[in-house]
């Protein structure tokens, strides 16, 4: 008895299919059989059917082609024949019998209505098909399912993860890759990032060998936050984890736990980590956890009921509830960490947080040497010198970088993709499309040669301005110009680097102003780009001799108020004009300094449309400030030479960081 009373009692699995299934039986059986055998429906012989005929209880006589005869009975002589009175009679009271012959009846029915029993009507007809009914009685009660159907799924989010359908709402949507896949991803996929990598390498040994750390009374860690900039391969490193730990990885966005039904976020929540737990030890993802991590009472709705807090809430709890979670690590990736609420970034739950940064100079030579396997080279391609004409590229912006570059490539019918299509690729990429059809004046252009050597001419003498590679006035994209840069990468920036950036990009409205006459619009980005760089140095830096030290940075994201006070303001505002205006007049007195330079270099543009670092050294001499990154450039340069016709000697170096620190009109 006690063995049998340990057994587990196999409950029925409730299936809402075979739910559905019984639904549409039932209404088809109503559908097809829901005429015969009424209350007031009675099958009766011939000789009764002439008797209720003679008797003149018959209203209405249907003829089938099959000897059926469907006789409708007068309410009030149905009593005769059901046995009711005729006030409880709701229905068409009717008999239905088979004849002998047609011929035969027609002829009682003549007899029968010239003695006045039977006035009514006869009608003949064919009797439908069994499959004609089926068909005319079905098809519109199976359109209307689908349809239902159809809108159950959509509501249900599309089916996802859940098995779709209305009751499969609350199911989770996150994509389960299971351990020993094929298709996994490694270390060794992930070029670069080696400090996050040495970081998430503990988490790869807590799920291989969890025991040599719980045996010293150790924990495991529960979470780990990927925190950096869009494209530098958040993702790819989290699936990298679950590949060299060889377990299961549940892959979803933050946005997948919002549906349009309150209370679902939550229900999704919990179903995940069931799952989870079924298939301990794993990993669980959360890519863009910011879509339901958002710091509570800072959301712009103002809902007092908010699903995505509700959402939030069930994943605190499930975090580190009294609930156990062993074996399931979660990893979740985002760019905008100061927004996150402080309890989900609490020791406990994301007990570390793993900064994933652009890669530097070393390590974006790993990522072109990733990308660059795929594709027919060149000798001529020289991977050193894309690394170093791409600082503040992430590993996104580098591939996009050799795939267009085999575009260009492919578009110009060579067989391999040289270097010349890698600079190419980046100018397409940085500046937007070359746009030589478009129609300029003289006068305009003219304006802005002037504009563009402004910038050049300034970035040449001053000592901390970023290296000037060349300078156009083909329009590309949304600019008529464009200058290009090589700035050193710089861990921190000194005021007097920023003021020298700040007057080289002044440059161009200083050079409009001093040769001709007038100002234009084509310094509106330079004048944008100024005015941030001037605030951000007074307000957030503290570089300001009338206010230092200070920092009015606030990082409430939907705060109402300024921290400063209206006069402060003011304060601030006069000490961005002054320093704005400081710098300008600097950039004047230096083009004034080296006109006869300016004006034959804008002279140069105009002939040329492009010139490079070494026509500006042609007219100016020697930079008296050269950097590292320039003597390097230089060394590749000339190495270059030999490899390329003269006309490619010059190369376009351009960077990502173009909108900070080029010039664009």
């Amino acid at each position: 008895m006690a063995n049998n009373n340990n057994k587990k009692i196999k409950r029925p699995n409730i299936n809402f299919t075979w739910f559905y299934a019984a639904i549409a039986l039932g209404l088809i059986a109503m559908s097809l059989f829901g005429n015969d055998g009424g209350k007031f429906t009675k099958e009766t012989n011939y000789s009764q059917l002439t008797e209720y005929i003679t008797k003149g209880y018959v209203k209405e006589l249907i003829v089938f082609d099959n000897n059926e005869v469907e006789a409708y009975i007068i309410p009030d002589s149905a009593e005769h024949i059901f046995n009711e009175k005729p006030s409880k009679i709701t229905e068409r009271p009717m008999v239905i019998s088979r004849i002998g012959s047609v011929e035969k009846f027609e002829e009682l029915i003549n007899e029968q209505t010239a003695k006045g029993h039977f006035n009514g009507d006869v009608r003949y007809k064919e009797r439908p098909q069994f499959w004609n009914g089926f068909l005319i009685n079905i098809l519109p009660l199976i359109f209307f399912i689908g349809i239902w159907i159809f809108l159950m799924r959509r509501m249900s989010g599309g089916a996802g993860g859940g098995g779709g359908g209305v009751f499969n709402v609350g199911k989770s949507q996150a994509k389960l890759f299971e351990k020993n896949n094929s298709n996994r991803v490694t270390f060794k996929d992930v070029a670069g990032q080696e400090g996050a990598k040495q970081e998430v390498q503990e988490i790869v040994d807590f799920l291989k060998n969890p025991r040599r750390y719980t045996d010293l009374g150790g924990k495991i860690p529960k979470g780990a936050l990927l925190v950096g900039p869009p494209g530098t391969g958040k993702t790819l490193l989290a699936k990298a984890v679950a590949g060299e730990a060889d377990v299961p990885f549940f892959s979803l966005s933050g946005s997948d736990f919002v549906e349009m039904f309150v209370g679902v976020g939550a229900s999704r929540v919990r179903d995940l980590f069931r799952q989870a737990k079924e298939k301990a030890p794993c990993i669980i993802f959360i890519d863009e956890i910011d879509a339901v991590g958002r710091a509570r009472g800072k959301n712009p709705s103002m809902g007092g009921n908010d699903e995505r807090e509700n959402t939030l809430n069930q994943l605190l709890t499930e975090m580190d509830g009294f609930g156990t979670n062993s074996g399931i690590i979660i990893m979740a990736a985002t760019n905008r960490a100061d927004i996150l609420d402080k309890a989900l970034l609490r020791a406990g739950r994301f007990d570390r947080q793993i900064h994933v940064d652009l890669p530097d100079l070393n390590e974006r030579k790993e990522v072109f040497m990733v990308h660059l396997r795929p594709l027919k080279l060149d000798p001529s391609v020289d991977v050193d010198l894309l690394a170093r004409q791409t600082p503040g590229f992430s590993g996104a912006d580098i591939a996009n970088v050799c795939n267009e570059a085999a575009l260009i490539a492919a578009r110009q019918k060579k067989n391999a993709v040289d270097k010349q299509d890698f600079l190419d690729a980046v100018d397409r990429i940085i500046g937007g499309l070359e746009k030589k059809t478009k129609v300029m004046t003289a006068k305009e252009k003219e304006t802005i040669a002037l504009h563009e050597a402004g910038h050049a001419t300034l970035s040449w003498f001053l000592e901390h301005a970023n290296p000037l590679i060349k300078v156009t006035i083909v329009p590309r994209g949304r600019a008529l110009g464009a200058a290009w840069y090589l700035p050193e990468e710089r861990q921190i920036t000194t005021k007097e680097q920023m003021l020298d950036e700040m007057c080289a990009i002044l440059g161009g409205r200083a050079a409009e102003e001093l040769f001709t006459g007038h100002i234009s619009t084509g310094a509106m980005n330079d004048l944008e780009r100024v005015t941030k760089q001037a605030y951000g140095m007074i307000a957030y830096a503290g570089m300001s001799d009338k206010l230092p030290n200070l920092c009015y940075y606030n990082n409430s994201e939907y705060s109402f108020q300024r921290p400063y006070s209206e006069r402060t303001a003011e304060l601030i505002d006069n000490e961005v004009k002054e320093l704005i205006n400081t710098q300008y007049e600097r950039a004047k007195q230096l083009l004034t300094q080296h006109k006869e330079g300016h004006a034959a270099l804008a002279k140069l543009l105009i002939e040329r449309e492009v010139i490079f670092a070494d026509d500006v050294e042609t007219i100016f001499g020697k930079r008296p400030w050269a950097s590292r990154s320039e003597e390097i450039f230089s060394v590749n340069e000339k190495k270059s030479d030999k490899e390329q016709p003269q006309e490619n000697s010059n190369e376009e170096a351009v960077t990502k960081e173009n909108e900070e620190t080029v010039s664009q009109k």
